[in-house]
């Protein structure tokens, strides 16, 4: 054999038949019959067959039998139709090497059906990744991101890099990760936001980062994790806050149809995903109380919603016949203090909401650097503290906005997950650190 592998399962054709071919992978099944022996392959593309036959090869049938399960092999053999086996051919093994020899017992089965408990299943990721249906979540999730670039590209945007390490809170609040930076207090980003608004006065006036988020905020629910991903996204030159929906709705859009695409993927985890109509609709938060009200949920005008409520609100919202939908409008108090009020009390902010989950959080950005003083003061935060950021408003800053889009949640309501720990590859949450 000149190399472990030369084909993936998927990627051989009848054109192979009859032909000696390289494959290699995980052992993931052995039957023995006595005379003959079945080894079931798998590798990133499925699964495939290997045949031995005990009378030709005793000492490599021997082998075959009573490798660990688990073990990664390489096989170079004769590629044979065969209408009974999966794909359609089967391999009958010429040579086989052990690339690496599993212990026994595994910590935990890959296709098992008896199911592990999610903490079991985490502490040994690399060997859960291993499940198909984990394997084709992370293949969609692929796609996902692939069309968020697409998408975004195609509307004049630039993908940028901005800094992790940073000197303030990109928030100007508390669930903060300190870390120290030689002789001085630093923080991890909790998202690129004073970053990509500062980009805004560069004339580079769309950017968009696939971005980590590191919150140090003490939620241990299904839905929140410590150290997150998200698709971040600016724009100037807007008029208002709808400029940007615009564009979330329709990035939206995209991502769940590239879903809808992986026809595989979405056999294995059996999920059907439906496109949903544009525009989405749009609730001011003051409709929102409203339908909570009648509903017998006494929300006080101020208040951010609790979970439960936007449970409920949800259920409303699919009974009228909308998954997504934004909130609009929110009070200003509610929000951080780089948001555009929008008169006294209330705020040019939104949420994209799906089902009950809020997904996205974003505004029409302040522009004015006396504006955006005043709100730090109002938030009670140190301009001070902010003075790198504050300067690029100095010296000409256009009207902008932006958001934030959580993409392990929205994987969760795309494939009805119900952690989000399962939606990245190596969760951090309050309890876990490794792997």
């Amino acid at each position: 054999m000149e190399t472990y592998r030369t084909h993936y399962s998927k990627d051989v054709t009848k054109d192979y038949f009859g032909k000696n071919i390289t494959v290699a992978g995980w052992v993931e099944d052995i039957r023995n019959i006595g005379s003959l022996a079945f080894v079931i392959l798998r590798d990133r593309l499925g699964t495939l067959q290997i045949t031995a036959f005990k009378k030709k090869h005793p000492e490599l049938f021997d082998m075959l039998v009573n490798i660990t399960r688990e073990s990664v092999i390489s096989v170079y053999g004769f590629c044979k139709q065969s209408d009974k086996a999966r794909n359609g051919y089967e391999i009958i093994p010429e040579e086989v090497k052990i690339l690496s020899l599993a212990e026994t017992p595994l910590p935990l089965g890959v296709v098992d059906k008896v199911e592990s408990e999610l903490d079991t299943r985490l502490d040994n990721r690399f060997i859960d990744l291993r499940k198909p249906e984990l394997q084709a979540l992370f293949k969609i999730r692929n796609e996902i991101i692939s069309s968020v670039h697409n998408y975004l590209r195609s509307e004049n945007f630039i993908e940028v890099h901005t800094p992790k390490i940073i000197a303030s809170s990109s928030e100007g609040g508390t669930d903060v990760f300190r870390l120290k930076y030689f002789e001085r207090e630093a923080f991890l980003a909790q998202s690129p936001q004073l970053y990509k608004q500062t980009l805004m006065a560069t004339g580079l006036d769309r950017v968009y980062e696939i971005a980590w988020y590191f919150r140090a905020e003490e939620h241990n629910t299904r839905r929140h994790l410590n150290e997150s991903t998200a698709i971040d996204v600016e724009m100037a030159f807007i008029k208002n806050e709808e400029d940007v929906m615009k564009i979330l709705e329709n990035l939206v859009y995209n991502m769940w149809k590239k879903a809808s695409e992986c026809k595989e993927e979405l056999t294995i985890l059996k999920r059907e995903i439906n496109l949903p109509n544009l525009p989405f609709i749009r609730l001011t938060y003051d409709e929102v109380l409203k339908l909570l009200n009648k509903n017998g949920y006494d929300v006080k005008w101020g208040d951010d919603l609790t979970t439960e409520q936007e449970k409920i609100l949800g259920d409303i919202m699919q009974k009228k016949g909308h998954e997504f939908y934004f909130i609009t409008k929110y009070p200003l108090e509610s929000k951080p203090f780089y948001t555009m009020p929008d008169g006294e009390k209330l705020s040019r902010g939104f949420d994209l909401e799906c089902k009950g989950m809020e997904l996205s959080s974003g505004s029409q950005r302040i522009h004015d650097k006396e504006l955006l003083e005043k709100r730090m003061k109002a938030c009670g935060l140190d301009a001070a503290q902010f003075e790198s950021y504050l300067k690029a408003f100095r010296y000409g800053i256009p009207p902008h906005g932006g958001f934030g889009f959580g993409i392990e949640r929205f994987i969760m309501e795309l494939l009805d997950i119900q952690n989000v720990r399962e939606c990245i590859l190596f969760p951090r949450d309050r309890n876990r650190l490794t792997p």
